[in-house]
């Protein structure tokens, strides 16, 4: 009984003093949803290979008002890429997973030299297909009011 009150107290405690990104175990599901977006990202992003990417796509709803709906607009962006971007690269700096989304936090650099911009892309996954994407792009600029890195 006693052990059980000092769990009571302790728990809270040490949950609190936890970092806020600590990682948490992955279910089975969610481990491959995030192999399905980390394999899919670089073949996609970085190869720049749609036929590669596209095994992983589903219906892949755009939720980015720049750019077209589904596959044939992720194949667009990529041949936009291959011939504007040929040296572009995407840095993953962070992985987040909760159930069926997948959360990247993303170096984007389109040329070698440029400061590049701080992406947030997010991706539902459903029957091991991605089939919603979302995102958020943030120039990286030149100087900053802080002391802090953008990843």
């Amino acid at each position: 009984m006693k052990l059980m009150k000092v769990a009571m107290i302790a728990l809270p405690i040490m949950a609190a003093a936890m970092p806020a990104f600590a990682e948490r175990a992955y279910s089975p599901q969610e481990q491959k949803n995030k192999e399905i977006v980390l394999d899919f990202y670089q073949k996609a992003l970085n190869d720049k290979d749609f036929d590669a990417a596209s095994k992983y796509l589903g219906k892949y709803t755009q939720h980015n008002p720049m750019a077209a709906d589904g596959p044939e607009g992720l194949r667009g962006f990529i041949e936009y890429l291959k011939k504007n971007y040929p040296q572009s690269k995407s840095e993953i700096k962070r992985v987040m997973v909760d159930g069926d989304y997948v959360i990247l936090r993303v170096h984007a650099v389109r040329q070698p030299g440029d400061r590049g911009s701080a992406i947030v892309d997010i991706f539902r996954v459903e029957d091991n297909k991605i089939q919603e994407h979302w995102d958020s792009v943030q120039p990286i600029p030149e100087t900053s009011k802080n002391n802090n890195t953008m990843f």
